[in-house]
Parts: structure tokens; sequence; C-alpha cells
């Protein structure tokens, strides 16, 4: 039986530089390139638990990427310095009917990140319907999704040697200016089992996607209504994921599946 994550995490040292978890040696450098940012918040998931005053278990829904979330301690295990998600067979159909279950946490009601650079240092396992995926809804709603926007810093599908940076708004999905600019790109990832940093930047004219410190994408800031929502306070979700339309069908016999992540870290620009 994995650990039970309960909550509790001191803010280390500003200086720690390392990405990678457990008794993994992988060391990527902070994407700390340019001088005017300053690292604000970090949280290492080196303590015996999860700090409960940012981070909530991610319930069961109906959207797709939902279907499968659950709280139940097997999605969950703290190793070492690092959380790990897991999708897994459901062997207890009689606390739980459905075939599968999976892990994430998010921030949303607890913690909100405005405009700024947020990176993730995360590795994964891969398995047919495997659809890891970090990324950020608004911590206040007010239009509705998807004219308030999300950010999909990292989706990854499958067996996939790459990933997915995305945006989302109304201008992109119900408008369907998907070209311009540019909304999403799909990068290599020579080797997502290893550790990888994710990261944006959030800026009042301009969104950046990059990865490992490498931009990958840059979103700009329009002169047209409802073309940029993303100059606000966003919640971070951390999450495995299970089957979908986009994923397609999930191979049981490929389960359990796994997402580690060592790190968050968040920057505000001074």
């Amino acid at each position: 039986m994995k650990k039970k994550i309960m909550m509790s995490m001191p803010l280390l040292s500003l200086m720690l530089l390392a990405c990678g978890g457990s008794d993994d040696e992988n060391v990527i450098s902070d994407n700390n390139k340019e001088p005017g940012w300053e690292l604000v918040w970090q949280d290492e998931f080196d303590g015996e638990t999860v700090d409960e005053s940012v981070w909530s278990r991610i319930t069961e829904g109906t959207p797709d990427w939902k279907k499968y979330q659950s709280t139940d301690d097997r999605c969950y295990e703290k190793r070492g310095s690092s959380i790990v998600f897991y999708g897994i067979v459901n062997d207890d159909k009689d606390t739980d009917p459905r075939d599968y279950l999976c892990g994430g946490l998010y921030t949303a009601g607890k913690k909100a990140f405005g405009p700024g650079r947020i990176e993730v240092c995360a590795r994964m396992t891969q398995a047919q319907g495997a659809w890891p995926a970090i990324w950020m809804m608004p911590f206040r709603s007010d239009k509705g999704w998807p004219y308030d926007g999300e950010i999909d810093i990292m989706e990854h599908l499958n067996m996939d040697k790459s990933v997915y940076q995305t945006l989302h708004s109304g201008y992109i999905d119900v408008d369907n200016n998907r070209d311009n600019p540019l909304y999403s790109r799909q990068s290599p990832v020579a080797d997502v089992t290893e550790f990888h940093v994710y990261g944006v930047d959030i800026t009042e004219d301009k969104v950046v996607f990059h990865i490992d410190g490498v931009d990958k994408l840059t979103y700009p800031r329009m002169a047209v209504d409802g073309q940029y929502p993303f100059y606000q306070e966003w919640d971070l979700r951390i999450d495995m994921q299970l089957g979908g339309s986009w994923v397609g069908k999930i191979n049981a016999r490929q389960l359990p599946v796994e997402m580690e992540v060592a790190w968050v870290k968040y920057y505000q620009w001074r």
C-alpha cells in the first residue's frame, strides 16, 4: 500500500537548482534565464506530507480528464523528495465501481498564481491511454470556459516522444483563431521518463512556453477583444489522466502508469 500523503511544507533554500526526486541524480539548471525573474515560492515535496493549505486531491467529474480522477490513496505516493501520481486498474470495485483510477493535485480555491513564471520538474512512465498533464485554470471564473482561458503547460499522450503546450480561449476555441497567432505546439522530448522542466511565462503582453529553459512557443497579446484573457490569477493542476476522446482507449495491461513531480517553482518579474 502506498503511503498516504497528508500535508505541511516549509520553504526551502532559494539556492537549490537540482531537478530530481527520489534517488534520481538527474540535474537540470534552474530556468532563471533573465536576472529580472525572482523566485518567490516553491514546493519541493521533500517533507513527509504535502501542504494541504496549498494542494487538494482532484475528485471525479464528468469531463474526459476527470472521469477516473480519485482521492484514493492507491493513486498517490510520497517517494523521497517527490510526489507521485498513479493511473491504476481498480481492483476494489466495492469501494469505487470504476474500472480505472488516477491521482492529481490542484491549488483551486487555495493558492493563486498571478502573472509570472511557473516551472514544474516532472517525469512520467508511458502507457496506451495515459494522459499526464500540468496545466492552469482561472482562479476566479467570470465568463466560463473557454472565455476565461486555460493554460496547458504540458500534456503527454500514450507513447509519444513529444509533449503539447497549448492555450485555450473564446478567441481560439469559439472563434476558431488557431493560427493567428499560433495557439499550440507539439515539441519533441527525447525521453519523457527522465526529469524535464516544463514551464510558462505569463506577462502583460505575451505567454511563452518553454521546456528545460528553451522557448517553444510565444503567444502575443493583440488589440482584439477577448483574445488575451491570460493576464490574471491562475490555479495550478498536476495530474495523471486516463482515457478520453483525445488520448484514446486505455490498455489495462500497461498499467500502472505514473507521473513523478520533483518540484514546483513560481517566479515574479522584478
